[in-house]
């Protein structure tokens, strides 16, 4: 099985490399393997979904309401 570094596959997916090893602590990438302070994931892993909250701003009393 071939793996990559949190380098390489946040260049493959298009996000940082910060947010790979985020997945990759919290158990969120599949096959994913720590050798010493390295992270190896497989080169078939999937990208987990983002998680993150979309388009919930926070209310601001000087906008005006939605037209």
């Amino acid at each position: 099985m071939d793996y990559l570094t949190v380098k390489e596959v946040g260049n493959k997916w298009g996000i940082t490399s910060r947010m790979v090893n985020a997945y990759c602590i919290a158990g969120r990438i599949s096959g994913a393997v720590k050798v010493g302070n390295l992270w190896l994931i497989p080169k078939e892993a999937d990208r987990p979904e983002d998680r993150r909250k979309k388009g919930n701003r926070l209310m601001d009393p000087r906008r005006k309401a939605d037209r």
